[in-house]
């Protein structure tokens, strides 16, 4: 599991959020009797999937006051299930109610990624292949949701465009086809970056093998062309790792993996994924 992303990166993200939502006051709060008085609240799952997000659902309530108290009864990552209790928290009731959709929207976010990725996994998780997230995130929620990735099982692939050199189809036609591509590019790239193609065509992907391209991804190839490039990449490099792309679903997985590939990208587990449900009660 990647580690959470430092809170000196994060904190700034959870305190917008927090203003986002209470704005110039929580008026339904501020009109409460007794709002500074200390309670516990429990967090309950309402249906079966993996648990994520605890630690930073911990920070928002401690951001509303570092006094909070919060304590996982669910380790990260583990199954849940309808009914069971995977947090409690300890605050005043100010704290607990401004906090509660804040940290309880990310959580649920973050469990419903998880719990999908983790479904995918099981697909393959007897083959070598392993599943990676891609960039089809949320704006704002990137880091998160890649982090819920790992959460599930699957592995992060490049977070921004800064952290690697990715060749799509539309740089290939921007330069004039692959090899112009990673010449001009290779000229100017910082090291140690390395740089992946994205390959339609066994003659495209000879062509990314020519040029010396650390990772070829095969994009959107049936099944039976992508065994034949596994094995044309295999034969002429075997260091070059392998990326199969493209309408990957829980049907078409298994057959893919079973091709050689070295890792399986999809966005199905961030861009199909639903909220698991979480609720909230307090106990005074």
């Amino acid at each position: 599991m990647t580690p959470i992303p430092p809170w000196i990166v994060l904190d700034s993200h959870l305190i917008q959020w927090l203003q986002e939502d209470i704005g110039r006051g929580d008026r339904s709060t501020q009109g409460l009797p007794n709002v500074d008085r200390i309670a516990t609240a429990t967090w309950i799952a309402k249906e079966t999937g993996v648990v994520a997000a605890l630690p930073i659902a911990k920070r928002v309530f401690e951001l509303l006051n570092p006094e909070a108290k919060f304590q996982p009864l669910a380790a990260e990552g583990t199954a849940c299930v309808p009914g069971q209790s995977i947090a409690e928290i300890t605050a005043d009731l100010a704290t607990l109610l401004m906090g509660e959709r804040t940290a309880l929207n990310l959580a649920m976010r973050l469990s419903g990624i998880a719990t999908a990725t983790r479904t995918y996994v099981n697909c393959i998780a007897d083959l070598p292949a392993r599943l990676v997230d891609t960039r089809k995130t949320t704006p704002g929620l990137r880091l998160l949701e890649k982090y819920a990735t790992t959460v599930g099982g699957g592995v992060n692939h490049r977070v921004g465009l800064d952290d690697a050199v990715m060749i799509k189809d539309n740089h290939i036609a921007a330069a004039g086809g692959i090899t112009a591509a990673i010449e001009g590019i290779r000229l100017q790239m910082p090291y140690p970056l390395t740089i992946e193609v994205e390959t339609e065509s066994l003659a495209q992907v000879k062509e990314a093998i020519e040029c010396h391209a650390d990772i070829i991804m095969l994009d959107n190839m049936h099944p039976d062309l992508m065994r034949q490039a596994v094995a044309v990449i295999r034969t002429a490099n075997p260091r070059i790792k392998i990326e199969a792309s493209g309408n990957i679903t829980l049907t078409t997985i298994r057959q893919v993996a079973e091709t050689g590939v070295d890792y399986i990208s999809t966005s199905a587990p961030i861009t199909r994924s639903h909220w698991l449900d979480l609720s909230m009660r307090i106990r005074t």
